[in-house]
């Protein structure tokens, strides 16, 4: 398509905007804008900015616009993001990257500065700060000054790349969670920029290293997560490669009822849309209900789409979108930009029965919506609130600790700290419990990690912190904390007590994850809940309880006092927002974001174009994606004889592959970094030293809770290595995976459904890689990190039409896959499994390489060797 005939002209208080015009697009073509989703507007609109500049063939807008033709998505589009969003456990190894391929062009007589990002890159740093200190007024200064501490070397590093990257800024740590920042800060909505002299406008975008970049899908920006290396390959000029995806249109209808929160509609949407399976597909939500939700409630619901498993959960541009621009203090000439370009473009939503195309069709009266938590396991276990404890064990109330108490009941994460609404309202839950006399229980662990300074501003100025202090919900820090599995410490005697009586206990937080092993390595049992029940639960001590019947404690008169004694009715908490909430309180809090505390500003780096590697870092070590030791995967005609190092069974999660809490010093990592003179206090986490490969790829299926069939019923990071005599020995994973590489051995790894659901941590396929593991065979595969094994360079394979059970594997067992390096997209490979040397089975498996540039990635060995490549190094 020629561009220039679906170019145009906006004015906008003075200002003239050219941008692509989706009307003479589509009119050109003969289709109806107003019958397709908004989503595909938005991919629309990119390509025809890309068609001509890159590499963008004409033909893939009329694919794109033929999304609701096919069963299954099949055809390739190239997708650009304008910007790119990191928080730093995944931007660390990111910059790391980046680093080393600078060292890599300057090795090949290159000009390292060539490699830098061209497109806007922020790096958030919140996942660091951990829960150690609470309970008191000093805990974030405390908290803050051990952050600093134990991270100086890599925020150095940090420091170094936003001096030495164009394009790239720092937001420092204590400032808020990267979803929130992004939410009431970074986004455009509609961005700008100069063309050869002329203002371009076009929909702003982002991908991100999280994978709840999708909540800014709830401001109607489209965003997802990525990998680090897809990111990174995105920073460098590459586009996303996807192909044109289903859309799932979820209407919503009805309002919220009294006493029902956006934490108990995403818990109920979250349940709904894992079972339809939208794993790859795009949800966009429309209807009457939407427009009864406010924007905090709306990026409630779009922050968890990774935890429904849909690539994003959007929301449409309309009135709100436009308040709460004017809340957080937008610019009055980008906010006015927004509405008319939306309305140009015919993304505004002002009809709320419109009649569009859809791939499929689900709806939901949210006026149905009950009270509800999720656990122990995973976000989409819903439980109503009513049937909460005949699902667990009865309990008389009690003063000992025993199973089913609750350690820790946390304010965290960024999928409700964002929403003045449940933080409001657990603060006056806080207020009239403390005036009835309830207190927290001594044994619960408590805190509060709002996800922007906004939060602690607007608590303080209605008086509701001290109602939360005195429950023991004192500030901690601005970051991910308890949902990251940044929980810290029990209470000394709760931990000596657990351990030596073997409880069963649990924790209660208002965030997003609850996987196993995440939370607290003694804490089995994890429930997701409003910040509102948090507070709840902490005056109850413990889970198996009937929160809506039963009284959470006695007032000075011997009365019982009751949840909906002290549950704040929704105008209570209108009326303490609409004084509290302002657009000035925004604009006062985001004025200084780049600069940070003073410990922040002390940092001294010196600006270089190659980063000065210290050999005795434990944080940041130069990686070795770059040598050049191993076969390239296009030399390898078949792989022959590979070894099962592992066999999965369901819902094996990024958590389970590459772990990002405390580093235990029975660990082969702990073992690692003691042998380097690290001592056991200042191991800090996984996450904090994702710039060390080392250590990572000694995390890499170390999980504690981690369950590898071939291990024989012992759990963790265990495995055995079969030598040339076909025995078999226990040992850990990457003892095992030392030995076959020393034996020249390929490894392949075998796992059930939903392989690698969770966060979008690269280094659970960076660690996959550096094992030596060459692919992953696997009934299905979430999104994000079957997107991360190519991009590392190892095939992912789905099994067809059959289950892993159906195979009855051991371990001792070797794996042929004929033409390794001749497969393509969506196609078939052949399967040879051996025993004794004798053929026990031979499958078809199903080629999860899904595009043509994901296929030159997997034959390059990576996206970032494909990059380097291009270099001509």
């Amino acid at each position: 398509m020629d561009s220039f005939k679906v170019k145009s002209e906006l004015i906008v208080r003075g200002n003239t905007y050219r941008f692509f015009s989706l009307k003479k697009a589509t009119h050109s073509l003969g289709m109806d804008l107003t019958k397709i989703p908004n989503v595909i507007k938005i991919l629309l609109e990119n390509l025809l900015r890309n068609v001509d500049e890159r590499n963008v063939a004409p033909n893939s807008i009329k694919n794109l616009l033929n999304y609701a033709d096919e069963q299954e998505p099949s055809r390739e589009i190239l997708f650009y993001p304008a910007r790119v969003l990191m928080q730093d456990f995944t931007g660390v190894p990111a910059i790391v990257d980046l680093a080393a391929m600078r060292d890599a062009l300057k090795d090949a007589g290159k000009d390292p500065g060539q490699i830098k990002p061209l497109i806007p890159t922020d790096l958030v740093i919140d996942h660091s700060v951990q829960v150690d200190k609470f309970g008191s007024t000093d805990s974030y200064a405390q908290n803050i000054e051990l952050e600093m501490q134990r991270n100086n070397e890599r925020y150095q590093f940090l420091k170094w790349g936003q001096e030495s990257f164009e394009n790239f800024r720092v937001i420092p740590p204590g400032t808020g969670i990267c979803h929130q920042v992004n939410l009431e800060y970074l986004a455009d909505v509609v961005s700008s920029r100069d063309v050869n002299g002329c203002k371009t406008a076009f929909f702003d975008t982002l991908v991100g290293t999280d994978s709840h970049t999708t909540m800014i899908n709830g401001l109607s920006v489209l965003g997802w997560g990525v990998g680090g290396i897809e990111a990174e390959a995105c920073m460098l000029g590459q586009p996303v490669s996807l192909l044109i995806p289903k859309v799932v249109g979820f209407k919503l209808t009805g309002k919220l009822p009294q006493g029902v929160t956006a934490t108990d509609l995403v818990l109920t949407i979250t349940e709904i849309l894992r079972k339809e399976n939208v794993v790859g597909k795009f949800v966009e939500f429309y209807g009457p209900g939407v427009e009864a939700l406010s924007l905090f409630e709306r990026a409630t619901v779009a922050n968890m789409a990774p935890e429904y498993g849909a690539t994003c959960g959007h929301f449409p541009i309309d009135q709100e979108v436009i308040r709460y621009l004017h809340l957080t203090g937008r610019d009055k000439l980008q906010i006015a930009l927004v509405e008319a370009y939306a309305k140009e473009q015919g993304i505004w939503q002002d009809n709320l029965e419109q009649q569009v195309r859809y791939n499929e069709y689900l709806e939901l009266d949210i006026s149905s919506i009950k009270p509800c938590i999720a656990g122990p396991k995973r976000p989409q276990d819903r439980i109503e609130l009513s049937e909460l404890k005949q699902k667990v064990r009865d309990k008389e109330k009690h003063d000992k600790l025993q199973n089913g108490d609750i350690v820790i009941s946390a304010i965290t994460s960024c999928t409700n700290t964002s929403n003045p609404y449940v933080l409001i309202g657990a603060g006056l839950l806080a207020k009239k419990a403390y005036e009835s006399g309830l207190r927290t229980k001594k044994w619960v662990k408590t805190s509060l990690a709002p996800g922007s300074k906004v939060v602690t501003q607007y608590l303080e100025k209605s008086g509701l912190m001290y109602y939360l202090e005195k429950l023991g919900f004192y500030l901690v820090g601005y970051g991910c904390t308890t949902c990251i599995g940044n929980s810290g410490p029990l209470l000394k005697e709760v931990e000596e007590e657990i351990k030596e009586r073997g409880l069963s206990v649990a924790s209660i937080l208002s965030g997003n994850r609850n996987f196993e092993g995440r939370i607290h390595p003694l804490v089995k049992d994890n429930y997701l809940a409003s910040p509102i029940l948090c507070v709840a639960f902490a005056l109850v001590g413990y889970i198996d309880f009937d929160i809506l019947n039963e009284a959470l404690g006695f007032d000075e008169n011997g009365q019982g006092v009751y949840l909906k004694d002290i549950w704040p009715s929704n105008q209570e908490i209108k009326e303490v927002i609409d004084e509290v909430l302002n657009r000035e309180t925004y604009i006062a809090k985001y004025r200084d974001i780049l600069r940070g505390d003073k410990e922040w500003e002390g940092i001294r780096i010196d600006k270089t174009l190659c980063y000065s590697w210290q050999h005795e870092s434990t944080y940041i070590k130069k990686p070795p994606f770059f040598k050049e030791s191993e076969v390239s995967n296009s030399a390898i005609d078949s792989l022959k004889e590979a070894r099962i190092l592992a066999i999965f069974g369901d819902s094996v999660t990024t958590d389970h592959i590459s772990p990002a809490g405390n580093i235990s010093k029975n660990h082969s990592a702990g073992e690692y970094l003691i042998d380097k003179g690290v001592l056991p206090e200042n191991f800090n986490s996984f996450g904090s030293r994702r710039g060390n490969d080392e250590v990572m790829v000694r995390g890499t299926f170390a999980n504690i809770r981690i369950k590898n069939k071939i291990a024989g019923g012992k759990e963790g990071g265990y495995t055995k290595y079969y030598d040339q005599n076909n025995t078999g020995t226990l040992t850990t994973i990457h003892a095992a995976a030392v030995d076959y590489k020393k034996d020249g051995v390929p490894l392949v790894v075998f796992a059930g459904k939903e392989y690698g659901t969770g966060s979008s941590r690269d280094w659970a396929a960076k660690g996959t890689k550096l094992l030596g593991i060459k692919a992953v065979i696997a009934e299905s595969f979430e999104r994000i990190h079957r997107s991360n094994l190519v991009g590392m360079g190892v095939l992912p394979l789905q099994l067809v039409n059959t289950s892993l059970d159906t195979f009855e594997l051991n371990g001792s067992e070797s794996v042929t896959l004929l033409g390794y390096n001749k497969v393509r997209p969506k196609g078939a490979i052949k399967c040879i499994i051996e025993r004794d040397k004798k053929s026990v089975y031979e499958i078809d498996l199903l080629v999860r390489i899904d595009t043509d540039m994901e296929l030159e990635y997997f034959l390059n060995d990576g996206i970032l060797s494909y990059v380097l490549k291009k270099f001509d190094v």
